[in-house]
């Protein structure tokens, strides 16, 4: 199998470091061709025994995409009355925190939690696995649309349950993340939440942990 060098290694993280969270896009269609290279970079994630628990609902109809901002606005509103009057809401309220109509694809990622039932590798004793092992398909998507210059947004105000409704995700599926994807207006510099002051980047050092949690390596 192939070895990677220096330069394999430096584009890597330059990718990951790339990533945004893109809110603002242009109207341009998604290549058929890139499309196809970002899903298949997201169906060779790692998943627990192999299960591949992922789906991906393709959403181009702007019918159903007024349906699902009908749901983050009221998702949103709910959010709001949980900030008292300060400079916190007023941040809040200039965020732009979805791109529902503007992208042009929405895809809704979805985990199918019978899949290989009645024994699931990897889940006896966790059973979440499945879930997590969707969120890995989503980051591989992530990266891949990145180096083709498209952006993706994950909105996350969203009442899964309603939204799974309005999908037709059956009961035993999970939705996991539902994506806003397309060409961004821009790649910014640094996220949008810190460039906006919602927070800063935390300090790898206090995160990082030796032999048990909150043990830390002084040497």
């Amino acid at each position: 199998m192939k070895q990677f060098d220096d330069r394999d290694r430096a584009v890597l993280h330059r990718i990951i470091r790339a990533r945004r969270d893109i809110r603002h896009f242009r109207p341009d269609p998604i290549p058929s061709e890139a499309l196809t290279r970002i899903l298949e970079a997201a169906h060779y994630a790692p998943s627990v025994g192999f299960k591949q628990p992922w789906n991906f609902i393709l959403i181009r109809s702007k019918e159903i995409r007024k349906q699902i901002k009908g749901l983050f606005e009221e998702a949103n509103r709910e959010e709001l009355e949980k900030l008292s009057e300060d400079e916190r809401l007023d941040l809040y309220r200039s965020l732009k925190l979805e791109g529902i109509m503007e992208a042009p694809l929405n895809l809704a990622v979805t985990c199918d939690r019978d899949r290989d039932a009645p024994f699931q590798l990897g889940q006896g004793q966790m059973p979440e696995m499945d879930l997590y092992s969707t969120c890995l398909a989503v980051q591989n998507l992530w990266l891949s649309a990145r180096t083709e210059g498209i952006g993706v947004g994950w909105v996350s105000i969203l009442d899964p349950e309603k939204t799974a409704q309005v999908l037709k995700i059956p009961d035993h599926v999970r939705l996991v993340a539902y994506l806003c994807i397309g060409y961004p207006v821009e790649f910014r510099d640094r996220p949008m939440l810190e460039e906006a002051g919602w927070k800063e980047r935390l300090n790898l050092s206090d995160l990082v942990f030796e032999d048990g949690w909150g043990d830390k390596n002084e040497g």
